[in-house]
């Protein structure tokens, strides 16, 4: 399980904005995280400094502490501002809907934003985080989820969520590649029948896939469903 929420660093106000020393817009804090994600959209966790987001402002990297305590505040604003979730207005659409947007959108961010699902379970759970587990709560409870069983319901769905975008993020193969290794899968059909069958190795509709797994998870924990 991720770590416990926790507050963030004291940072340093200004009265006033100053402009930046190449004569661009003043520092904010809204501006350093914007380059931050930017940065580590480009670069990756190890390619984030206070020096590199500094050169890409054209400021000096000391006046960034005038906004955020540290480069471990930053990774932790970083990661609140790409989470951040706005849940449609429109509320008809039953629970299992809302859940299913909520968490689509949780795995789409991650893999427009690598590094964030890297991330997650190493930094303090932030705001836009935990207003995702609460609404997530939230919505099963009223559902009718037990309270006795909300805690596993939530972390199964966590659970699913992360596995499914890292290993997305991280599957780096060909179609070429794909096709050798069921193949080679093909070869040895006595040993393996079913996943030959099937052609797992070829299966490559990750969208799919996950919404259809999410459905499967989703009606283990539906109310309605009969319990043994």
């Amino acid at each position: 399980m991720p770590p416990k929420p926790s507050g963030a660093p004291a940072r340093r106000t200004r009265s006033a904005g100053v402009a930046t020393a190449s004569g661009g817009p003043p520092l904010s804090l809204e501006r350093i995280i914007a380059t931050a994600v930017d940065l580590l959209d480009a670069e990756g966790v190890d390619g984030l400094s206070m020096r590199r987001i500094a050169d890409r402002l054209g400021a000096g990297a000391m006046s960034l502490y005038w906004h955020v305590g540290n480069k471990e505040q930053v990774f932790d604003l970083a990661l609140d501002a790409v989470l951040a979730y706005h849940p449609p207005e429109a509320d008809a659409h039953g629970w299992r809907a809302n859940v299913v947007h909520m968490l689509e959108d949780w795995r789409a961010t991650m893999l427009r934003h690598p590094w964030s699902a890297a991330l997650l379970p190493r930094r303090a759970l932030g705001p836009s985080m935990l207003g995702r587990l609460e609404l997530l709560s939230h919505t099963l409870s009223r559902a009718g989820v037990a309270d006795a069983d909300l805690n596993v319901a939530i972390w199964s769905v966590w659970n699913y969520v992360m596995g499914a975008t890292i290993t997305r993020g991280s599957f780096e193969r060909s179609a070429d590649d794909l096709a050798a290794a069921q193949g080679r899968l093909t070869e040895l059909g006595d040993r393996y029948p079913t996943i030959d069958r099937t052609r797992l190795l070829l299966d490559s509709d990750w969208d799919g896939a996950f919404k259809r797994g999410l459905d499967l998870l989703l009606d283990g924990l539906s109310p309605e469903r009969p319990r043994p």
